[in-house]
């Protein structure tokens, strides 16, 4: 081998890194192969301690909130590869007085950066994930975060990743500052934006599931008190995150300029939602678990959301706007203790007597599951309308947010066969046809037969 390719292979391995390039150098020895044995029996040691921590998490999550169950799932499969990098460090401090280590280094790069990924999405899963369903951007932010771990991994393996850095820190460009700012410093502000970013979401959730327990608070308050420290360690934690890269937070004030017109402009709505939201938690006019009637739906209220308010009832969950509850009528029939009414209309013919009208409507509709006994079901003569008379049935439930159409099925259907019975004819619209003038010779009422 001749000083060129000596060179050629000196140089290369440099580029590659010093990882490699001590693999490179042991490959084949005797010390490599008992490394590759260390490092399997690293790895079945690991195995059945994992399985075992394992099983206590999940005895110990199996009760918990969807969040907590969520972000379980990373903190288990976090287990193994943490475990076995433990193992694999200790036998490498181990064994470097006495061999070369190059199999363990390298084993070492994945089994940490496996570990990280999995200690961070259980952060992402904790604060992220709640009311039973993943967060959408979760997935697509626990897959960037996966592509750039692994990159920067095998950057590192190969040695490339100091030249990237220092590439990285002599590309500067000015933003707003004195000082401009290079891609690794921008780099550096975005990872400790979501570093406070993170652990100030950790701490509102914490914060919000102590309010939750708590039972001296109105639930109201334990929502607005929850919203307010949310907001405000999200506001804190970003400033001190621009403050510590070192970008000039006047140059915030154009954006908030920005933000404000369009507020002013564009997101009407949006804002009068969430201030309307804030104002139904503080005066207390609808609470959780009401029973409200705005514009056509009935239900209980579930959840007070920042822009929406969730009513469910039987035929699902409906999203009202907070705006609506503020601006409009809004019947809550929890605010005084107070039932909701049902009511259907029905006619009757004119042969038929009223008093005996209303007192089969009360009857029929007295044994109806879910028809409260007390009030007792009212019946009421409306009107004399052009085909019979016009009778209303009302009664009482305790349910609303199961619905009210079953109850006006039920209600329908015991008029009909109570009417059948008693031989109490609903009418319908009758209309005589005359003919005037009719033609010399035809029958009177031929013309009304063909018609």
């Amino acid at each position: 081998m001749n000083s060129d390719t000596l060179a050629a292979l000196t140089r290369s391995h440099s580029v590659m890194g010093k990882i490699l390039d001590d693999l490179i150098n042991d490959a084949g020895g005797q010390g490599f192969f008992w490394q590759i044995g260390i490092l399997a029996g690293c790895l079945l040691v690991a195995w059945p301690l994992a399985r075992y921590v394992v099983k206590r998490l999940e005895a110990r999550y199996a009760s918990s909130s969807f969040a907590l169950r969520l972000a379980a799932v990373s903190l288990e499969r976090a287990m193994f590869p943490l475990i076995a990098w433990l193992l694999v460090l200790v036998s490498r401090y181990a064994l470097a007085p006495f061999a070369s280590v190059s199999v363990l280094r390298l084993a070492l790069v994945p089994l940490f950066g496996i570990t990280s990924l999995y200690f961070t999405f259980y952060i992402l899963r904790r604060v992220m994930s709640a009311n039973g369903q993943l967060h959408g951007m979760l997935v697509l932010v626990e897959k960037v975060l996966t592509t750039l771990v692994w990159v920067g991994m095998a950057l590192y393996v190969v040695g490339l990743l100091p030249d990237v850095v220092q590439w990285m820190e002599a590309v500067r460009f000015p933003v707003g500052g004195k000082h401009p700012i290079s891609i690794a410093d921008a780099l550096m502000g975005v990872v400790w934006i979501l570093l406070t970013v993170l652990a100030a979401m950790w701490f509102g959730s914490w914060l919000e599931e102590r309010l939750m327990r708590a039972h001296t608070l109105d639930a109201n308050l334990k929502v607005v008190l929850s919203r307010i420290a949310k907001a405000l360690l999200l506001l804190v934690s970003l400033l001190l995150s621009l403050s510590l890269v070192g970008i000039d937070l006047t140059v915030l004030s154009v954006f908030g300029g920005a933000l404000g017109v369009g507020l002013g402009l564009g997101l009407q709505k949006i804002a009068s939602n969430y201030i309307s939201g804030f104002i139904i938690l503080l005066d207390r006019s609808v609470k959780l678990g009401d029973q409200i009637t705005v514009d056509k739906y009935t239900g209980i209220v579930s959840q007070i959301r920042t822009r929406y308010t969730v009513v469910r009832n039987g035929d699902g969950e409906t999203l009202v706007p907070n705006e609506q509850l503020v601006a409009q009528s809004v019947q809550n029939h929890s605010f005084s203790g107070t039932n909701v009414r049902v009511a259907v209309r029905v006619q009757a013919d004119y042969q038929t007597d009223p008093e005996t009208v209303i007192t089969l409507l009360q009857d029929c509709v007295r044994n109806i599951p879910r028809v409260l006994p007390e009030p007792v079901p009212s019946a009421f003569l409306v009107a004399f309308s052009d085909s019979g008379i016009e009778y209303e049935i009302a009664v009482n439930i305790a349910d609303p947010q199961n619905g009210k159409l079953g109850v006006q099925s039920a209600m329908n259907r015991a008029i009909w066969r109570t009417f059948q019975e008693h031989g109490v004819s609903i009418p319908y619209p009758q209309r005589e046809l005359r003919v005037l003038n009719p033609a010399p010779g035809a029958a009177p009422f031929a013309a009304a037969s063909q018609d």
